[in-house]
């Protein structure tokens, strides 16, 4: 059967429905530069590469970006192959409900919503850093940093309120900026042979990650978790797959291409900024007190001054593209946990022209502003307070739930389509999971380091108490609405685009293709269950079955 929308509403003469996102708007590059823009390649190869040479594995750091690519690449060949069966905006939370139960689902559901919360304050940090040093150094105009953070966080809630198709147009202008300016500097590297030292291609030995290369000890640990760091946002094309012209083509090719693309070009960027500088300057920008010279140096040696300012203003404009793109995110979990009723039903609404989540986007707009707002009122430092603390907080939860979802991907195709591909769904499940845990425990031995001075402060210390109680709060509401609503508890992290329109599938131990199923349905027997009528019903019919068994 076609499933309808929420509210049981017809189709509006613009092509939306209130309560469903808007369908085939993003074709297949539209939402791989959507997925590399969370990923936000100049944030992370200005921030993390210098943290890396400087404290990491030295000029060893290329190598383990090539370490990340081939262990994310893995995991992506498991992830999407579960995304080529099931199209929800849920993600993450949809794929471990379907695996591994609601309970779980829920719970990991809970932690995923938080991370990508956080994340937009986090770079919106960072942001507000690079818009004070650009306007400072360049305008000679001194604007405190959270001016520039909560207008950036206004202007995002205005924009994302739009259809989704502006935003993806407004990413990728700003991600082919600032890749191109990277990209600039990195051939410019390489066209003129490197600096001091060559090109240097030794960096690039898988090897090198467990040696110090440079440095007095080696920290093979904290620089693998920084290069996992940088792809944090990747998986968000599973997200957009609602709102994607043939989404179970598009998404995993679109994953595909953004995992291998951007790990092919943070090796490349990485190695050249190496390279530039050579291996004693790289290291000695990379822990002085202004470590981005590591990209402006090569920068102005090798391309030119005006394109070190012409960088400034690109960090700039890269962050604000970055912290838009996890709002989207944000805003989409949000969503579909209020069309499920887990959260607010308001938060399931979309609008009637748009086809945006605006409720969720609006409170979304709302949560970040008071973040950046309390850490100011306290007196924080953007960039080592706002954009690291906040990071690290929403990258544990992060890579928690994505290696539990190679549990959920391993379980949902034993269960339920054992005849698939083994590759994809027995190994590929079992290798990322392996690789994921391992990067999670790396995580946590150098949690500590990665989070710098921010280590001292109470949210720091609080950050593995409050993953876990996201974690007990969504198990727990997940119990409770199975003892107390077994109806609402069914649709918990199976809405999907089912028939072009929105489902919850209700039986996944049925070996039965899974059906979708109306989700006015399911709220119209809710009203009847609480009325008492759904039982009334159910007692005639089985008074009616008794009667004709007495027949025969």
């Amino acid at each position: 059967m076609s499933a309808q929308s929420p509210g049981g509403n017809a189709p509006s003469k613009h092509g939306s429905q209130p309560g469903k996102l808007k369908a085939n708007t993003l074709g297949l590059w539209d939402v791989v530069f959507m997925a590399v823009a969370t990923s936000a390649p100049i944030t992370v190869m200005s921030g993390n590469v210098p943290f890396s040479v400087g404290y990491g594995v030295g000029t060893g750091t290329p190598a383990t970006y090539i370490w990340a690519t081939v262990i994310l690449t893995v995991f992506a060949v498991a992830y999407v192959s579960m995304a080529r069966y099931v199209t929800s905006t849920a993600a993450f939370y949809g794929f471990i409900s379907r695996g591994l139960g609601r309970v779980l689902g829920l719970g990991t559901g809970f932690m995923v919503t938080f991370s990508y919360i956080v994340f937009e304050a986090s770079i919106i940090g960072i942001f507000s850093y690079f818009g004070h040093l650009a306007f400072k150094d360049q305008l000679g105009v001194d604007i405190h940093w959270v001016v520039f953070a909560v207008v950036g966080l206004l202007l995002i809630g205005f924009l994302t309120y739009f259809e989704i198709s502006l935003a993806a147009k407004i990413l990728t202008l700003l991600l082919a900026t600032e890749i191109g300016i990277l990209a600039i500097m990195a051939f410019g590297v390489l066209f003129h042979g490197g600096g001091p030292d060559g090109l240097m291609p030794q960096t690039l030995n898988p090897v090198n990650i467990f040696l110090p290369n440079g440095l007095q000890v080696a920290a093979p640990g904290l620089a693998m978790f920084i290069a996992f760091w940088s792809w944090t946002g990747f998986e968000s094309t599973v997200m957009y797959g609602e709102e994607s012209k043939n989404p179970k083509k598009i998404v995993p090719i679109a994953t595909l291409i953004a995992v291998t693309g951007v790990g092919i070009f943070y090796t490349f960027v990485s190695w050249m900024s190496v390279a530039g500088n050579g291996a004693n300057e790289a290291i000695a920008l990379a822990q002085s007190a202004n470590p981005l010279d590591m990209f402006f140096h090569p920068t102005d040696v090798f391309v030119g001054h005006g394109w070190v300012l012409v960088m400034e203003w690109l960090m700039m404009t890269g962050s604000f593209a970055c912290a838009m793109a996890f709002h989207n995110a944000a805003a989409r979990y949000m969503y579909s946990l209020g069309r499920e009723g887990v959260l607010p039903s308001v938060l399931g609404k979309t609008h009637p022209k748009h086809g945006s989540p605006h409720v969720a986007s609006f409170l979304q707009t709302g949560i970040a502003i008071l973040w950046i707002l309390g850490f100011w009122f306290f007196n924080k430092d953007p960039y080592l307070d706002v954009f690291v603390l906040l990071a690290v907080l929403g990258t544990f939860t992060l890579l928690i739930v994505q290696t539990v979802t190679m549990g959920a991907v391993f379980n949902y195709f034993r269960k339920h389509h054992p005849e698939e591909n083994v590759w994809r769904t027995k190994i590929a499940p079992i290798i990322g999971g392996i690789g994921m845990l391992g990067v999670v425990v790396l995580m946590c031995l150098n949690l500590d380091t990665a989070a710098g001075p921010a280590a001292s402060s109470l949210l720091f210390k609080l950050i593995p108490y409050i993953a876990a109680g996201l974690f007990i709060a969504g198990a727990a509401l997940a119990l409770y609405l199975r003892k107390t609503d077994p109806l609402r508890y069914e649709t918990i992290g199976y809405v999907v685009l089912a028939d072009d329109a929105h489902g919850p599938v209700l039986d996944e131990e049925d070996p039965e293709p899974l059906r979708p199923i109306d989700l006015e349905t399911i709220r119209e027997l809710e009203r009847q269950q609480a009325s008492g009528q759904l039982g009334r019903e159910l007692d005639e019919l089985e008074l009616e079955k008794n009667l004709e068994l007495d027949k025969d």
